[in-house]
């Protein structure tokens, strides 16, 4: 009796097990079909993208990633948020996406600040720019341009050299961020001229330094301070970007000024390292398409902004090379900074 007993509830036991294979099996085919289905192209995106940017609202790198996620939104069917995560240049906002899923719904407007130049100075970063991201796209570019106060009789990058050098305890610039005190740093390591660095908080800042007569000189994005060129507050001595820009047609590169200083820093589109390359091939492309419109074009220009939009490898490259370069000049220029 105990034997039949045993018999028939082991049986039962068995089916249950049976059936509960049955549902994990289920479960499991569902959830690998759902992975499968979001690397593929033509199911990306089914619901919102959050582009995270380091910045508050209304910088050069804020604007961008509104105007291209306003494009990426409309052809890709589903939202895309701008959620601004200032702090730390741009550390606080790094970190969050290195640690953020890698499916292709939170993406970084990354600066070249954070992603090549900060690498070069701090001595700890709680992320790795190429070993915890996937470069997906240049964005833009933003050439720098090098200016004194207009009253200043300095007139020229040479002008500006024989005055750093006579003049080495007068002779100061300002600065907003690692970025621009590596940009000038390469200037003085290029052209010999001791100048003491004044750091300051925001980019406005210092502009304003040296329209005050506070500071001898800075270098400074060429859009945002274009409105103080053209009306005279400041001058415009050379521009750090390998060709003449548009909007200043007259001031000389700084090669055709004599300083051997070709400094862009640009902004791009970076998503965490684990992404599927399906969707990052997909992201890609559609970023080269929104940065080759004629409308995306015009926006950026008037905002000083160069609209670039490469491939994966050709941006993945660019940092590369760009971390390599910084690493040299923070180390020449002794330029350490502690977290």
């Amino acid at each position: 009796m105990r034997s039949d007993l045993s018999l028939k509830w082991s049986g039962e036991a068995i089916c249950a097990a049976i059936g509960l294979c049955l549902g994990w099996m289920t479960l499991l085919t569902a959830v690998t079909g759902s992975a499968f289905a979001q690397q593929d192209p033509s199911k990306y995106p089914t619901r919102v993208i959050h582009i995270v940017v380091g910045f508050t609202p209304g910088g050069g790198n804020d604007l961008i990633a509104r105007i291209v996620g306003q494009k990426l939104s409309q052809n890709l069917g589903q939202p895309v948020v701008v959620d601004n995560k200032p702090g730390g240049g741009a550390i606080v906002a790094t970190e969050y996406v290195a640690k953020s899923a890698p499916d292709g719904y939170t993406l970084l407007v990354g600066a070249s600040g954070a992603m090549a130049i900060n690498p070069a100075v701090y001595t700890r970063l709680p992320y790795d720019p190429v070993r915890d991201f996937v470069a997906v796209s240049e964005l833009g570019s933003f050439p720098l341009i090098l200016i004194v106060n207009a009253s200043s009789g300095i007139k020229s990058v040479a002008d500006l050299v024989a005055f750093a050098k006579a003049n080495p305890d007068k002779t100061n610039y300002s600065s907003s961020s690692a970025a621009f005190q590596l940009v000038t740093e390469l200037f003085k390591q290029k052209t010999g001229a001791p100048m003491q660095e004044i750091p300051y908080k925001g980019a406005n800042d210092s502009v304003m330094a040296v329209i005050s007569g506070q500071v001898t000189a800075t270098i400074a994005d060429a859009g945002p301070v274009s409105g103080q060129v053209k009306s005279g507050q400041v001058r415009a001595l050379a521009i750090a970007a390998p060709g003449r820009t548009e909007d200043f047609p007259e001031v000389p590169t700084m090669k055709e000024a004599g300083a051997d200083v070709d400094a862009v820093l640009w902004s791009g589109i970076f998503a965490p390292r684990q992404t599927p390359p399906a969707i990052v091939k997909k992201l890609e492309a559609e970023l080269m398409r929104i940065m080759k419109s004629p409308d995306v074009v015009a926006r950026l220009k008037s905002l000083g902004i160069l609209p670039v939009g490469n491939t994966s490898a050709e941006f993945a490259a660019i940092l590369a090379a760009d971390i390599a370069r910084w690493t040299d000049v923070a180390r020449a220029g002794n330029i350490r900074i502690e977290p």
